[in-house]
């Protein structure tokens, strides 16, 4: 499979470094705090060099096309998708070594680990996903975090209360992360929204803790 897109100009890793480089956390990362004990926090730019992870993704992870069944029809999952689960190896190194960061960095707050790695490509503007929360499994009742990490062409990630209220949004692409922590998933949705405005291809990579979807 192949795709154009246009790279981000602040988008780049030394050559020394010899490909992607993931980047420190502490406090480089921004806390957004929400409502009813939901939080947002987000590190622009945390995978420099991205733009040759999304490369080697496209070709190297073995997308499929799924249908869903909707209001009695069944439809088209509007994205190409692929899970790795907790002992499947992830498709590429650099994404041990994020998952690695992630674990180091939440450790005391999250009290596990990220274990499983949920991948969606988004082809165009066309590919979405609907309004919703992760609260299949423990996230129904506990609070838990979604850590995304997302490539290539920058997208909206929007969220509003389940309960009605203003919505808001993050653009995320080229390596950048967005973890949703506390009650998010059960006090708020996300979705990414379909647009008309031209856009290229991303990678979101959704890592979770055991028995979370």
């Amino acid at each position: 499979m192949t795709v154009e897109f246009q790279s981000s100009l602040f988008d780049t890793a030394a050559p020394e470094e010899g490909g992607p480089l993931v980047g420190r956390l502490g406090d480089t990362v921004q806390r957004h705090h929400l409502t009813r004990g939901a939080w947002v926090d987000v590190r622009p730019g945390w995978v420099a060099g991205s733009e040759e992870l999304f490369a080697r993704l496209v070709t190297d992870v073995p997308w499929r096309a799924e249908r869903r069944t909707m209001w009695d029809n069944v439809v088209d999952v509007p994205r190409l998708l692929k899970f790795y689960d907790e002992h499947e190896p992830l498709p590429d190194p650099v994404l041990e070594t994020v998952r690695e960061a992630l674990n180091e960095h939440y450790r005391e707050e999250l009290g596990e680990r990220f274990t499983t790695a949920g991948m969606c490509f988004y082809r165009d503007g066309r590919d979405s996903v609907a309004w919703h929360g992760d609260t299949i499994g423990r996230s129904s009742t506990s609070d838990t975090m979604v850590a995304i990490l997302s490539l290539g062409e920058a997208r909206r990630l929007s969220l509003r209360p389940r309960t009605g209220g203003q919505s808001l949004s993050f653009p995320v692409g080229h390596g950048d992360l967005l973890v949703m922590g506390g009650s998010c998933q059960r006090t708020w949705e996300h979705a990414v929204l379909k647009t008309a405005r031209p856009v290229g291809p991303r990678i979101s990579i959704q890592f979770r803790p055991h028995d979370v979807r």
